[in-house]
């Protein structure tokens, strides 16, 4: 079945990226990687869960990696039971960042109350791109499946879907159900042409490469600043540099630059630093300094590449000039620990029996 009509009941989506952590970061780094069964699993979990706690349809982004076809198979065994109504969203995948883009636009035009993201970085930031463009208040709710996994924290899907059904059904507040964000928009002007805007949830990291190439970053000599949102010394990823260097949590004011150097001779100080699962390389910083809200940081570099969470996304040549900016308060996430100890507070999951005890 294909979603078509505006949502009228309690409903979430679910974007699950069937080809997340398997970019040239997992081979380098020996890491390992979730089969789609593995996230099919995921998936039911969440849905199960969520359809307890009152969700009553999902609306589910197709795919042609597999996960919609084992799905579908599930369904057709007569395994749904307990589950949500489920409908696949009217689209045609191409097996590329695209069908993200358009599976949250869709998402945004059915009302769902909320979206379930299953990926790394990169697939958590293309849906956030299309809210913050779309202007839709939609909060999102992470899975970490990805190969670089600062974003999405690693939690339990059912606990996760409990969280979200609560939410989606009314029966948390958003102003206790959400946590605010902070990104790093990126902006290249150009005197010829039009300027190019993008986002990043985590992190902004200019290399000298002057072509997209191998889109997953990976190699630290080719690194000159990164811009970071917020900057746990416990993530992997480019955003480690900084949390290793000076933490900024997700909840704090501003963000964090680090201008980096060529080689160690040119440097303040050498960090070694979790760049991928498994892979710990030393980095040469230059300098570090806080980023303040709204503030933009003119990059230095006058060509090379723009790396958005993890992928070279955009190059700029002589000429165009690149800024970083810090917002705050930027789009919504659902936090599960607070729902959840709201429900317990509250007595949400609380039901009285069906006997009676008399004196």
């Amino acid at each position: 079945m294909t979603a078509a009509n505006p949502v009228r009941e309690p409903c979430i989506g679910i974007v699950a990226n069937p080809v997340s952590a398997r970019d040239i970061r997992r081979i380098v780094a020996n890491a390992g990687n979730l089969q789609i069964t593995d996230r099919v699993n995921i998936v039911l979990r969440v849905l199960t869960s969520a359809a307890a706690c009152g969700v009553k349809r999902a609306l589910v982004m197709p795919d042609r990696g597999g996960i919609r076809a084992l799905l579908e198979r599930h369904l057709r065994r007569g395994h749904d039971h307990g589950l949500p109504e489920i409908e696949f969203l009217d689209m045609e995948p191409t097996s590329t960042v695209d069908d993200t883009f358009t599976a949250t636009r869709l998402m945004q035009q059915a009302g769902v109350a909320a979206i379930v993201v299953l990926g790394g970085d990169g697939t958590h930031r293309a849906v956030v791109r299309e809210l913050v463009e779309g202007g839709a208040p939609i909060p999102i709710a992470g899975l970490s499946t990805g190969t670089n996994n600062a974003f999405p924290e690693m939690r339990e899907p059912t606990i996760v879907g409990m969280a979200v059904g609560l939410y989606a059904s009314g029966r948390i507040a958003a102003a206790e159900a959400l946590a605010p964000n902070k990104l790093i928009e990126v902006y290249i002007a150009d005197s010829h042409g039009p300027g190019r805007r993008d986002v990043a949830i985590v992190d902004a990291v200019i290399t000298h490469d002057r072509s997209i190439g191998a889109r997953a970053l990976w190699k630290t000599q080719s690194l000159d600043a990164a811009y970071l949102a917020f900057a746990d010394p416990q993530a992997i990823g480019l955003s480690a540099i900084g949390g290793l260097l000076q933490p900024v949590g997700r909840r704090d004011s501003g963000g964090l630059a680090v201008q980096l150097a060529r080689d160690e001779a040119h440097a303040l100080l050498l960090l070694h630093a979790p760049i991928a699962p498994g892979m710990v390389r030393p980095v040469p910083i230059r300098s570090w300094q806080r980023m303040v809200a709204d503030e933009p940081l003119a990059v230095s570099a006058s060509a090379g590449t723009v790396a958005l969470d993890g992928e070279r996304e955009l190059a700029f040549e002589p000429g165009q000039a690149v800024s970083m900016t810090l917002r705050e308060n930027a789009f919504h996430t659902l936090d599960v620990a607070c729902c959840m100890a709201v429900a317990a507070r509250d007595g949400l999951l609380r039901f009285p029996t069906t006997t009676t005890t008399t004196l």
